[in-house]
């Protein structure tokens, strides 16, 4: 079930809302939270409920380990350590097993010339999500970080719908005290304004934003045999717009959703694409995946505590990691690889104390991020190779027919004339769009900004009406969902 679907939006959200806030008022705390457990687990299982079993099985698991790792005496001698070790080698291999066993299996049978037949694993959605959660859960008990193990209020805390499909990754601190205060179980009248409003940005963003850049991102990478150079910077420019609209757009979504449950979830964009430098992009963009890599994987491989040289290891170490998380394939992996090139040499510039401009440091920024999604967005080498030929004009570069009388000598140079876009569709449009795009992303304040100047106004409730109704009658188009891949 999608957040930009009319059964949840007409069916699944309204049900539980007055289910869940009748229980509360009826002062039933502890049924209301097991019912939007059940309603959370619910909307897990409307995609596929074989999976149910699954989550289920993760949530009781680390659960009984965290118990474990809780209590100050082991009876059974082993170190709080090694129960550590176990339970994030069980999580991980889990996770493994479901994502990357194709991948390891296509690699293995590519390295041997052994023809190991692939298995028939569907992902499940939100694996990643939930397993890094639990993880981080069960690294903070083991620093006795955690102080509560509710069952009811844990099993909220990892299936929490609002979050379950696309994050943001959770931290236990941030959650507990939230489903614990009793005046987040009475309605508030100004956290659904909010929420609504929120929601209705984000719904924008998916239905109308990124769906409509997924025409030519798509077009552009899956079908198109080649492309020009106008069409090869439309292509790459339309993935990067859809991918922002379309995952921040999804983050505000379930940042308005849980709004109106009165649970603040955490901010995970803040306008990624201003970034004057890839320190400041990261630091912006999928904030909670950023903070996991830093506390989880940078800090315990050293951070920057032991030497330069070592600092550029766990950098790269941990954007490889960030990278393969994304997505079960060499492609993701060098796009980390990318970016952990790019915070390397930002580092080492840093420390020589250089600047730029600047206009010339987002210039930079902006065109590396949207050169390395090439690689996030490719399914096969090939694909990405085609897109990169295309802008750096080793393809063609075709000029819009209608100025070959002016400047008729060009053809000399290897200029075309022609129709530019038509490799990509109705591309002519993409380009109008991609202006759009960067004028939305540059100018505007984003929707968590708007969230900080919120008020009760007429002209909000009007923009509300706007967005939240041009949306709905939008929503007979075909959808494309993104996180098949997390």
């Amino acid at each position: 079930m999608l957040f930009n679907s009319y059964e949840f939006i007409f069916i699944f959200l309204p049900i539980t809302f007055f289910v869940y806030f009748y229980l509360n008022n009826k002062r039933l705390t502890t049924v209301a939270k097991g019912f939007l457990v059940f309603a959370s687990l619910f909307f897990y299982s409307w995609w596929n409920i074989i999976y149910l079993p699954l989550i289920l099985s993760s949530i009781f698991f680390n659960y009984l380990v965290g118990i474990t790792l809780s209590n100050k005496t082991n009876k059974k001698g082993f170190t709080k350590k090694s129960i550590l070790i176990f339970a994030i080698t069980s999580n991980l291999a889990l996770l493994g097993y479901f994502k990357y066993t194709n991948f390891f299996l296509e690699n293995f049978n590519g390295i041997f010339g052994s023809n190991v037949p692939l298995q028939h694993i569907i992902l499940p959605l939100g694996i990643s999500f939930f397993t890094f959660t639990q993880i981080a859960f069960l690294v903070d008990t083991y620093k006795n970080q955690v102080k509560e193990f509710d069952l009811v209020r844990y099993m909220l805390f990892v299936t929490y719908f609002p979050h379950l499909l696309a994050g943001p990754i959770l931290h236990h601190k941030e959650m507990m005290p939230q489903f614990s205060n009793l005046r987040n179980s009475v309605i508030n009248y100004r956290n659904i304004a909010v929420g609504l409003f929120i929601f209705s940005i984000g719904l924008f963003k998916k239905v109308v934003l990124a769906d409509t850049f997924a025409i030519w991102a798509n077009t552009g990478f899956d079908t198109a045999i080649t492309l020009n150079f106008l069409e090869a910077w439309a292509t790459s420019l339309s993935y990067t717009f859809q991918l922002y609209f379309d995952f921040s757009g999804y983050t505000d979504m379930a940042i308005g959703v849980s709004l109106m449950f009165n649970i603040k979830l955490p901010i995970n964009f803040n306008s990624p694409y201003k970034a004057l430098n890839i320190q400041d992009f990261w630091r912006r963009w999928h904030i909670t995946l950023s903070r996991f890599l830093r506390d989880y994987i940078y800090i315990p491989l050293g951070g920057n505590k032991i030497s330069s040289f070592r600092t550029y290891i766990n950098l790269m170490a941990t954007f490889v990691i960030g990278g393969l998380w994304h997505g079960a394939g060499w492609t993701f992996i060098f796009w980390g690889f990318l970016h952990g090139i790019a915070l390397i040499i930002h580092r080492i510039w840093t420390n020589l104390r250089f600047k730029l401009y600047t206009w010339l440091a987002w210039f930079i920024t902006f065109n590396f991020v949207n050169i390395a999604w090439i690689f996030f967005r490719a399914k096969e080498w090939d694909d990405a190779i085609k897109v990169l030929k295309g802008m750096a004009g080793l393809s063609e570069v075709v000029i819009a027919e209608k100025y070959s009388h002016n400047f008729s000598f060009l053809t000399k140079y290897g200029i075309i004339f022609d129709e530019v876009t038509v490799h990509i569709g109705d591309g002519s449009k993409s380009l109008g769009w991609i202006f759009i795009g960067i004028i939305l992303v540059l100018i505007f304040r984003n929707s968590m900004e708007q969230w900080n100047k919120f008020r009760p106004k007429y002209i909000t409730l009007i923009l509300t009406f706007v967005y939240f109704t041009y949306c709905i009658l939008c929503l007979n188009k075909v959808s494309e969902f993104l996180y098949f891949n997390f």
